[in-house]
């Protein structure tokens, strides 16, 4: 059963989760914020919930306060493909001097053995993304790959986490497998590189590193997963959530401590309703739930 919508990043802000969408929209091509909502009352306080559009890829963003903060551990890879756009490295160029515009280089935008034009760099609000110019002669991937780095506990997991979740996701299938040679100390031989799979309709990266980063996964980056009823909901909580204490309001966290969010498209539908007072009775009835319970978000909706 394929999921009605893809797998959709949801970013994690203090405040500037509203200013964060309308940059990125004014950065990458075919961007559009969808809908901003105000849910009231949460234990953050007021917040702004945006939903947008970079470049075909559905992200929702939050300002919930400084819980999380953004690290490396979960990065974006933009694809500049010169057999789709002939301007893709004049945009790449483009698009790095303003993503780096208050920002920080993780890796200078240069020529390396695996692309004539590669950069890493964290924007100005903490987010990474690799920009990468694609060689027009591979197979295709999306404009923007969530790519997912595993470090410290679980470094040496990427390969097994890629088969994991394609496990867990009807339709997926297994794409590039790059591992390291000997002599990459401290990262060991055999160990992932570079990989990456589809999960649905949805493409991730996924990679392996042994270096002391001092960062791991957390939820300031979750994936939430648009399920159709309450079977679907089921069925994704018990193969991903592995840390009881992380469940909360439909959020939970895998055995590699990746983040999710378990959600029935209803309660998209409601929260983008345009009814405050609809926004308000189900923001109310889902904040005391763990896994999400899709006649109450349901009963609430209708004021019953």
């Amino acid at each position: 059963m394929s999921l009605a919508k893809p797998i959709t990043p949801h970013l994690w802000f203090d405040t500037q989760a509203r200013e964060a969408a309308e940059f990125y929209c004014s950065v990458f091509p075919d961007s559009k914020v969808d809908s901003i909502v105000t849910i009231r009352d949460t234990p953050s306080g007021d917040c702004d919930v945006a939903s947008f559009t970079l470049h075909g890829q559905p992200f929702m963003a939050i300002s919930a306060g400084p819980v999380f903060k953004f690290n490396p551990s979960v990065s974006f890879i933009v694809n500049f493909d010169p057999s789709r756009e002939p301007d893709a490295a004049a945009r790449l160029e483009r698009t790095w001097a303003t993503l780096v515009d208050g920002g920080q280089v993780l890796m200078p935008l240069d020529a390396y053995p695996f692309s004539k034009r590669y950069g890493w760099l964290q924007d100005r609000y903490g987010l990474s993304w690799q920009l990468i110019l694609a060689d027009p002669a591979g197979e295709p991937r999306p404009a923007i790959v969530p790519s997912l780095l595993f470090t410290g506990e679980v470094c040496g997991k990427a390969e097994e986490a890629g088969a994991f979740y394609r496990s867990v996701f009807d339709g997926s299938q297994a794409g590039q497998l790059v591992r390291y040679p000997e002599g990459m100390a401290p990262d060991k031989a055999g160990t992932v590189m570079y990989s990456d799979f589809r999960l649905d309709d949805t493409w991730f990266a996924a990679m392996d590193s042994a270096r002391e980063h001092g960062f791991g996964f957390n939820e300031a980056v979750s994936f939430l997963v648009h399920c159709r009823d309450q079977v679907e909901i089921d069925r994704y909580w018990a193969q991903l959530s592995s840390v009881p204490e992380s469940e909360q309001c439909g959020w939970c966290k895998d055995r590699y401590g990746v983040s999710w969010q378990i959600s029935p498209i209803v309660l998209d539908e409601l929260m983008t309703s345009g009814d405050q007072a609809v926004v308000d009775r189900v923001t109310q009835a889902f904040l005391d739930m763990k896994k999400l319970d899709v006649a109450a978000i349901e009963k609430a909706g209708r004021g019953g």
